[in-house]
């Protein structure tokens, strides 16, 4: 930058901020400031010109009252004309004027855009920036359209100052965030990936930061990054501080440039390429290593930066989730930062480590920290803390210890915040559902939950009870007692007399042989809460008194007397007076056989889809996608979904139904409630494990919904259109794992989240809107060849027509294998975008080994069921080289997430792999046995597949051997 003079110092300046400073009283300043705008206007006025000097000074000073919150309507063209100035101090004066006080829509933006593009035009490196961070501070969009070709241009020219580069990249990215419309991907697009290599760290700064953001935008144009990133984070990370002097922070080595490197491969997958992968994995296992070191200087900056990289590292590894190591060595950093003294550091551990526990690979290394989490629920100041630890209580529940984490939570509602009091009981009741091998265990959580913070259990949940008790019949009796007990206490919550009253009211027979349950004491413990109650609440306790009418023929005339009274019959309230008259006379005129016809015990309910976990997403606030990567397939193979990131389509009236039918009693008068598809547990002998009714083998299509005129039949003969190729990317991923992004561009992320069991399968796939305008006339469906609908049921239910901007919609897919299959059915997609229609055509990953159960196998029963496959045709065997690098945790955790039991001590070398399961169809199961016999040195692999049948053999060898 040019020395300033003494010249420009500008006394005339500085005496007036003198005169404002020592003004005694507000009326004071605002005389001086009017005496001294008067004293500018007739300057600016006067006959005689001004020199560049006095017009700068007269800006300035217009600007400082500007600052103080006075307006300022005239000097504008001053400024304007001070920047065809060639003196620097005046063009500099100009510029800041200019962005601080011109409105974007003003008059002279064609005059300044001529000055602006002079200096650009001009090479001079000091008058360019100037200009790029004048454009960059504007950034309406009529700079956009005038700069936005040039600017490129200057990035990438060979000649261009590093200064000047660095203002082009921030300057661009400041354009594509305001009007990335106008941004012209092109030529330079390719050139100014390569200034990851530059020289200068300040450009490569700035590039990655541009790279990011463009490559969140079109991520194929700029695919070569990852390589250059790799390489240039390599260098940083493994140099000492004193080699990059100018870029080290408190003895870290450019931290900025590392965050933002890491960021831009969060754009990405793991790189195929090995070499790259196995670079990049050592860049993040020296960050770990890093982070164990001793710190080199006690201040909080240089504890920040080296946090701040080791945390975008951990980021990183999230994202990839495809290195065991890693995952487990950033879970145990992230565990050492759960008890440390910096609350921020804390706050920060368990938000990462929510991630990681839906990881299938470090979900265990998370539930070794249980305890530090539960101790930090109950001793943390703050609540923000308090709340990750929710958080990750959570996402890290599973079987094994749901009834822990359950037992805290609820000790923990007692004394939580207030304002998290809601979300928290929405996650007890889903955990307690979820994970409930006991339903007797289920009804005591729901009923304490209800005890403990009554105001806060919305309706969902108590219906959700109430539902799985009617389902069950096993545990109706125990929950009849139970809630019998609970009424008797004082004070009993409004909720708790709602279940009370339907659950006696339908099951009080089975307590009613106790002396202490008799019917009468149950009418009288009910009718003791009746005073203390809602409308929509006394309205149910009606409907209860009704249904005693008919167990209990002996409580009749005292029910009779309480619906005759004239509190009843005359009841202000019109539900209130019509129930009681119409039960009244019900009662009174309808033979025994006709009231045990119309008060009939409620049949089990229907299969619908839950809107707990929807009320807990509202809850939890608007995300731009799901986190889908949620699905941890334990050692035995069955597969447990975290619920935390469960979500459900958007709610619609057309889905919306009441708890009960409309000719039946309600408990409430407009309660309306939706049940989880993947949880309801039917009271009826069923071979359907996951609660799926069977899909027809002949495709019928949905009903179309208002605005999806484009949805068709799932099952259509159409095929796809030629136009749109069909993307493979991301199938071969898909074999050894359930969940993750199945296709992405710049408009839409499809994202899949799977279970199955035996022959039946659930898919649940999130489209993401990554764009800020509407999707509209949005349909989706599955179309399979011609053999492959023999083989494979698919029955698509709709998906809403309108996707909003940021948002998602989820469909689900439900899947039948009839026999054993080969192709892959084709997802296609369509909707209109800015106008115009788009089609996206994705390989949906459907194959034959998600219909695998594992099966437990002694060594000696093994080695018999594998003679017994010695045929030839019963034998598949492959020999290939090693695609990716021999880890022994990683083929372990493949052979798991193939679907198969991994068998230990079975083979004689400890080297191999062996495993066993059976493939489940309609019509039959197959057998299969495999081996893996690993060649470090050679670095190849022989693969041994046995099975019943050839075809499934050769399909099995085909989809593993592609993993390794």
């Amino acid at each position: 930058m040019p020395a300033v003079s003494k010249g420009d110092g500008m006394r005339g300046l500085a005496v007036f901020i003198s005169d404002i400073r020592n003004c005694k009283s507000k009326e004071a300043e605002i005389k001086r400031i009017n005496k001294e705008l008067a004293n500018i206007r007739s300057k600016f006025k006067g006959d005689k010109a001004l020199d560049g000097y006095s017009k700068k000074k007269y800006v300035c000073k217009l600007l400082f009252i500007f600052l103080l919150g006075h307006d300022i309507d005239f000097g504008h063209m001053e400024a304007v004309n001070l920047l065809s100035s060639n003196k620097y101090t005046e063009k500099q004066i100009g510029y800041l004027f200019i962005s601080v006080l011109v409105n974007s829509n003003s008059d002279l933006i064609r005059l300044i855009n001529n000055g602006i593009k002079n200096d650009l035009a001009s090479r001079n490196p000091t008058y360019m920036n100037l200009a790029l961070h004048c454009i960059a501070n504007v950034g309406s969009r009529e700079m956009a359209e005038a700069f936005a070709a040039d600017i490129p241009r200057i990035l990438v020219a060979g000649d261009t100052m590093d200064s000047v580069k660095q203002s082009a990249a921030l300057c661009l990215l400041r354009l594509n965030r305001t009007s990335p419309d106008l941004v012209p991907m092109g030529d330079w697009t390719a050139r100014v990936v390569h200034l990851l290599n530059d020289q200068h760290l300040g450009v490569v700064t700035a590039a990655t930061s541009l790279i990011t953001t463009l490559a969140q935008k079109s991520p194929d144009d700029f695919k070569t990054s990852v390589a250059l990133a790799v390489a240039r984070l390599s260098r940083i990370v493994t140099s000492a501080s004193i080699d990059l002097q100018d870029y080290t922070y408190y003895f870290v080595a450019a931290p900025w440039l590392s965050v933002k490197l890491l960021r831009l491969l969060q754009c990405y997958p793991p790189p195929e390429d090995a070499a790259l992968r196995g670079r990049l994995t050592e860049c993040l296992e020296t960050v770990l290593n890093k982070a164990q070191e001793p710190p080199k200087s006690k201040k909080v900056q240089h504890s920040n930066a080296k946090n701040a990289v080791l945390f975008e590292a951990i980021a990183l590894i999230i994202h990839h989730d495809s290195e065991p190591t890693l995952l487990v060595r950033a879970c145990n950093q992230l565990g050492q930062f759960l008890q440390h003294r910096e609350t921020n550091l804390r706050y920060l551990a368990l938000e990462s480590m929510c991630t990681l526990a839906s990881s299938e690979f470090s979900h265990e290394a998370v539930k070794t920290h249980i305890e530090t989490v539960i101790n930090a629920l109950k001793t943390e100041r703050d609540v923000s803390v308090r709340q990750r630890a929710v958080d990750l209580l959570y996402a890290m529940c599973d079987r094994s210890n749901a009834k822990q984490i359950v037992a805290e939570m609820l000790s923990y509602l007692e004394t939580a915040d207030y304002s998290i009091r809601e979300e928290i009981v929405l996650k007890v009741a889903i955990l307690a559902e979820k994970y409930a091998v006991d339903y007797t265990w289920y009804v005591d959580t729901i009923l304490n939950l209800i005890r403990i913070a009554g105001d806060h259990v919305s309706e969902e949940v108590w219906y959700r009870v109430i539902q799985i008790v009617i389902n069950r019949d096993d545990v109706q009796g125990y929950a009849a007692k139970t809630v019998f007990e609970a009424l008797q206490a004082p004070a009993c919550h409004e909720n708790l007399v709602k279940v009370g009253g339907y659950i006696l009211g339908e099951f009080g027979n089975l307590i009613a042989g106790d002396s202490r349950s008799s019917p009468l004491v149950q009418f009288n413990l009910l009718h003791s809460k009746f005073h203390l109650c809602s409308v929509p609440s006394r309205a149910l306790l009606l409907s209860a008194y009704i249904k005693f009418i008919n167990l209990f023929p002996e409580v009749k005339v005292t029910i009779q007397e309480v619906l005759r009274s004239d509190s009843q019959i005359r009841n202000a309230d019109v539900e209130l007076q019509q129930r009681a008259v119409e039960y009244l006379r019900l009662s009174c005129i309808a033979s025994t056989d006709i009231l045990a016809t119309v008060l009939e015990e409620m049949p089990p309910f229907p299969e619908r889809e839950s809107s707990i976990l929807a009320k807990l997403k509202r809850k939890k606030g608007p995300s731009k996608l799901p986190d889908i990567d949620d699905a941890r397939r334990n050692v035995n193979g069955s597969t447990e979904h975290s619920s935390n990131t469960e979500s459900t389509s958007k709610s619609s009236p057309s889905l919306v139904a009441d708890l009960l039918p409309t000719n039946r009693p309600r408990p409430a008068s407009s309660a309306p409630i939706m049940f989880s598809a993947g949880t309801m547990v039917s009271s009826q002998p069923s071979t359907d494990l996951l609660g799926l009714s069977p899909a027809p083998s002949v495709g019928v299509s949905p009903a179309p919904s208002a605005g999806a005129s484009l949805l068709v039949d799932v099952f259509s003969d159409s095929p796809t259109p030629a136009s749109v190729d069909v993307s493979e990317d991301n199938f071969s991923r898909f074999v050894c794992k359930n969940n993750g992004v199945l296709y992405e561009n710049q408009l839409l992320q499809i994202g899949l989240k799977s279970e199955y069991r035996q022959n039946l399968g659930r898919i649940y796939v999130f489209y993401g809107n990554k764009t800020s305008t509407q999707f509209l006339s949005f349909s989706s469906s599955v179309a399979s060849e011609e053999t492959l609908k023999t083989h494979l049921n698919i029955h698509a239910k709709p998906v809403d027509p309108i996707v909003d901007g940021g948002a998602q919609v989820q469909q689900i897919l439900n899947i039948e294998c009839v026999s054993d299959f080969t192709a892959a059915p084709v997802l296609n997609i369509q909707f209109r975008y800015g106008g115009t229609l788009q089609n996206v055509a994705v390989k949906l990953p459907v194959m034959l080994n998600k219909f695998f159960q594992p099966t437990e196998m002694r060594s000696q029963d093994f080695f018999q069921r594998w003679k017994q496959l010695g045929a030839p045709q019963q034998e598949v065997q492959k020999i290939f080289k090693a695609q990716h690098p021999m880890d022994t945790e990683v083929t372990k955790a493949k052979i798991i997430g193939f679907g198969a039991a991994l068998l230990d001590g079975v083979d004689p070398n400890p080297a191999n792999f062996v495993g066993a399961g059976v493939i489940h169809t309609k019509v039959t199961q197959v057998g299969c046995l495999l081996r893996v016999e690993p060649n470090t040195q050679a670095q190849m692999y022989r693969l041994t597949l046995r099975t019943s049948r050839d075809t499934v053999s050769q399909r099995l060898c085909d989809l593993l051997s592609q993993q390794f």
